[in-house]
């Protein structure tokens, strides 16, 4: 699938469409067979991950609860502040409970590390990170990853949820911008 609105804006594809979908399809085979008899709460981190989400959720095999987060640690920059804020909070109680945190990118570190912490201090049963891209290169904080969809270079991707100040979020592929897109 082709949306020409973006070609403008597209320097390479990563990963397209069908990649995506086979990717998807691994991860929620390994969730389900990893979390199997037991029941999850999914938290959604809004909004890059809201696609991701959608998708993995139809692939895991088990009964589970939906819940989400907002996080800003980035604005409308290319690169994270480092300053990581909770927006919104979770609804659900997730003391005693298997908490699948669904993200849609890890670079730095920092904000996957926050959130992990807080979530650990409501005393859940247990906090699995399902990420949906990894950029390895850009890490200042080691973090546990437990389910990972691909890494990806240094580069300032969007699509599939992902966006650069609210544009390409429907992009259908993970690509890299062009840096004259960053202007617009």
């Amino acid at each position: 699938m082709k949306i020409d609105y973006f070609d403008q804006d597209i320097k390479e594809v990563l990963f397209d469409a069908d990649a995506i979908r086979e990717k998807v399809r691994e991860l929620g085979d390994r969730i389900s067979r990893d979390y199997a008899g037991k029941e999850i709460v999914a938290v959604c981190v809004l909004r890059g991950s809201l696609v991701f989400t959608a998708d993995l959720i139809r692939e895991i095999n088990l009964p589970m609860e939906i819940d989400t987060m907002v996080i800003s640690s980035y604005g409308a920059s290319t690169k994270s502040s480092g300053v990581v804020r909770i927006i919104k909070d979770l609804q659900t109680d997730i003391t005693g409970k298997h908490v699948l945190l669904i993200e849609d990118i890890v670079d730095t570190g920092l904000t996957l590390d926050f959130l992990i912490r807080n979530l650990e201090s409501r005393e859940p049963a247990s906090v699995k990170a399902c990420v949906f891209l990894d950029k390895p290169e850009r890490r200042e904080k080691e973090v546990r990853v437990d389910y990972k969809g691909f890494d990806i270079p240094n580069e300032f991707v969007v699509g599939y949820g992902i966006d650069f100040a609210q544009r390409c979020r429907n992009y259908p592929a993970v690509a890299v911008l062009k840096p004259e897109a960053y202007e617009k």
